[in-house]
């Protein structure tokens, strides 16, 4: 019996040793980005605008259906990809405020313009003059 039961706790001893993990002994873990679940859900919003797109062919979606359905993937591919550059905000960027309507009118040739542009698009000069 004595023999029996040295043998158990040798058993069990050398198990516990065996399958003891000390902190010191594990590797270092690798970091995780702070985008990678970004990176994977754009992945995956390729992989659905593929798809969306395979279905269109094989005539599973309707054109209308088809472009609604990518405009949606292709805003949230948006908004993921503006977070993943660091924007840090879940909604698309505000837009700038439109120029006052001076830049409309080129000071060199006098066209008008229903935006406001860099560049005239009729003599391709700067739309400000520069200033001094």
């Amino acid at each position: 019996m004595i023999l029996l039961s040295a043998a158990v706790a040798l058993v069990l001893g050398s198990l516990v040793y065996t399958l003891f993990v000390r902190a010191k002994d594990l590797p270092e873990p690798e970091p995780v980005s702070p985008t990678a679940h970004l990176e994977e859900r754009k992945a995956q919003i390729y992989d659905n605008l593929r798809d969306l797109q395979f279905e269109l062919r094989v005539g599973k979606l309707s054109e209308a259906d088809y472009q609604a359905s990518k405009l949606i993937l292709q805003k949230e591919l948006a908004q993921v990809t503006a977070q993943i550059e660091g924007s840090g905000s879940t909604s698309v960027a505000p837009r700038p405020e439109p120029r006052p309507a001076t830049s409309n009118v080129c000071p060199h040739c006098g066209a008008h313009f229903a935006q406001p542009l860099k560049f005239c698009g009729e003599c391709g000069k700067p739309m400000a003059e520069a200033r001094s």
